[in-house]
């Protein structure tokens, strides 16, 4: 069978008979694609959550040790008595 008879084939087969969809597939169908849309709206939401409290926590931290400063000097000793 070479591709246009595959071809006719399969239009003969889909023609003679309409697509039977098995009764509640629809209701089965939007009720699953509303909670997959329920359950990625909410990962999504905890997920900028985290990221908002993750970079939140990290400024704070930033500010209280203040990588950025150089740190005393303790290899000399200080001088008193001159």
């Amino acid at each position: 069978m070479n591709r246009p008879e595959r071809e006719a084939a399969a239009r003969r087969i889909m023609e003679r008979t309409p697509p039977r969809v098995p009764p509640g597939l629809h209701a089965d169908a939007v009720r699953r694609g509303g909670r997959i849309l329920r359950r990625r709206t909410r990962t999504r939401r905890v997920l900028w959550l985290l990221l908002v409290a993750g970079v939140l926590a990290f400024t704070v931290w930033a500010l209280t040790v203040r990588p950025w400063v150089e740190p005393p000097s303790e290899t000399t000793p200080p001088l008193t008595g001159w």
